[in-house]
């Protein structure tokens, strides 16, 4: 069990299922994912099933139960995106990612999130790339787009 995980639970002391998002939240901040024996560790301190910390977690959708990839793609799925397009982006992202939202790929490289918005609504459809926004996505650009990613690991491993 990681020590971040015991130092989180320690600034709760004879916490209760009010500490829960809290402890999920800070857990997910320090750890980049919630863990099977994060989960099972957080049932254990505050005296609850395991089953119902997953089913907490899986209710709220900030909550990951995967690591992030070295690359994370968010697809902004907000009205002007959705408008213009981002829905056949995200089917280019998954179909060349080989992945569904909220995974990551084998190697991983790369994960993939839809969020309701990235607020660049006039880049729309407009995806993120580590922070790095990406405007005016076209689905048949997404391959290109994402190598461009690849090759900056294969540009680093070489130099």
């Amino acid at each position: 069990m990681s020590n971040s995980i015991e130092a989180i639970l320690a600034k709760y002391p004879q916490a209760k299922r009010d500490a829960l998002i809290p402890i999920l939240q800070e857990i997910q901040e320090s750890e980049n994912y919630l863990s099977k024996d994060a989960i099972r560790r957080i049932a254990e301190y505050l005296d609850l099933p395991a089953s119902k910390i997953y089913g907490v977690a899986t209710f709220y959708n900030q909550f990951r139960f995967q690591p992030l990839g070295k690359f994370h793609v968010m697809v902004c799925r907000g009205t002007a995106c959705h408008v213009r397009g981002s829905a056949k982006v995200l089917q280019a992202v998954k179909r060349e990612l080989k992945i569904e939202p909220g995974e990551t790929t084998r190697d991983g490289m790369f994960s993939l999130e839809i969020v309701a918005c990235l607020g660049a609504c006039g880049l729309a459809p407009v995806i993120a790339v580590n922070g790095e926004f990406i405007a005016n996505v076209e689905p048949d650009k997404v391959k290109s787009i994402l190598n461009s990613y690849r090759k900056k690991v294969t540009d680093a491993v070489k130099s």
